[in-house]
């Protein structure tokens, strides 16, 4: 018998079949998980409602609105067990407030998504996360991360009044290369403590150390290549710090890093850079590369000057290793809005 379980398990068939089960019984398994959330969230949808109902249903029934909570906590416990702790009715009954339409939300989100989402207070700021945590599948802690680093009024600070109420709803759509940018880049990830010293060369190594929560800020669609990428042109041996393959926009992505400002040289150098891969590393159907220099300040006049009449994609960013002032960037983003308006 062994014998005959050695010689079935070595068999080519036996294996596929064990694949073929394996892979059937993990996306059961993935699809059983996604309708039990689905239905969880469905719901605290249909609780928060009744509650809410409940509550506008006449001057008696609101006057007992503090104590009803309360009541309801203490006798659902009761019959159910945990699940309706007073704090979770609260978040369920601000869930049904805040999405009174229902079905608005991804299915990739879990409750505690939500209760992520719950906890801002702005509705277009709200909208944007909830969209971009279901469209890149964002984890939990992944959803707090960026909510910290302000990517909502990152995003939005370079945009009008239309663009920002596009954002709200969808998400970032990424169809052309200026919708990569991000100003700044925050890489707080790194816990470079502050004042920091840290050479190109090593800021490039704890970048790639951490490549995941880097390739979150990037943000969508983006694969690693390679660090200090070759290029030789005339037997001189150039090196790109950072490659990138982006695959929504099917081209080649290149960042050099820049501890101190840009200079015109820099840019002239990552323009070359754009004009190799365009020629030597293209392939067909991709499209023309993309080039980010990223530098702790931007002179916003050399930059301008030193990509005169430039055809290729090339983009000079700020970033920072430190979490940005949100305030700051809130009031930027109300002050664009007024501005819009008037």
């Amino acid at each position: 018998m062994s014998n005959e379980i050695q010689t079935l398990s070595a068999s080519p068939d036996y294996q596929a079949l064990l694949e073929q089960i394996s892979g059937t019984y993990t996306q059961g398994r993935v699809r059983a998980m996604q309708a039990v959330n689905d239905q969880l969230i469905e719901t605290y949808w249909q609780v928060g409602r009744h509650i809410i109902e409940f509550e506008q249903g006449g001057k008696i029934r609101a006057d007992y609105g503090r104590a009803l909570l309360t009541s309801l906590t203490k006798d659902l416990s009761l019959r159910h067990g945990k699940g309706f702790s007073r704090s979770n009715l609260i978040r369920i009954r601000q869930f049904y407030l805040a999405y009174p339409i229902g079905a608005t939300l991804s299915h990739q989100l879990s409750w505690s998504h939500i209760v992520e989402l719950l906890k801002i207070d702005d509705p277009l700021e709200r909208g944007f996360y909830g969209q971009q945590a279901g469209r890149e599948r964002w984890s939990v802690r992944e959803l707090i991360r960026q909510k910290e680093s302000g990517l909502f009024l990152r995003l939005a600070a370079s945009k009008d009044k239309a663009g920002i109420l596009q954002l709200a709803a969808q998400g970032q759509i990424v169809e052309r290369p200026a919708d990569l940018l991000r100003e700044p880049y925050v890489f707080e990830f790194l816990k470079i403590p502050e004042p920091y010293q840290v050479s190109e060369t090593q800021l490039e190594t704890v970048l790639c150390d951490h490549l995941q929560p880097f390739l979150l800020e990037l943000g969508m669609g983006f694969t690693f290549v390679g660090r200090q990428y070759r290029v030789t042109i005339n037997n001189t041996h150039y090196k790109v710090d950072l490659v990138f393959y982006h695959r929504i926009l099917r081209c080649f992505v290149l960042i050099d890093l820049k501890i101190n400002d840009v200079q015109h040289n820099d840019i002239g150098q990552m323009n070359m850079y754009l004009g190799y891969f365009a020629n030597e590393e293209n392939v067909e159907g991709d499209n023309p590369p993309i080039g980010i220099i990223l530098s702790r300040n931007k002179d916003e006049l050399l930059v301008e000057y030193a990509t005169y009449q430039m055809n290729s994609q090339l983009f000079v960013q700020k970033y920072q290793l430190y979490l940005p002032d949100r305030d700051v960037l809130r009031r930027e983003l109300e002050l664009s809005l007024r501005e819009a308006e008037q």
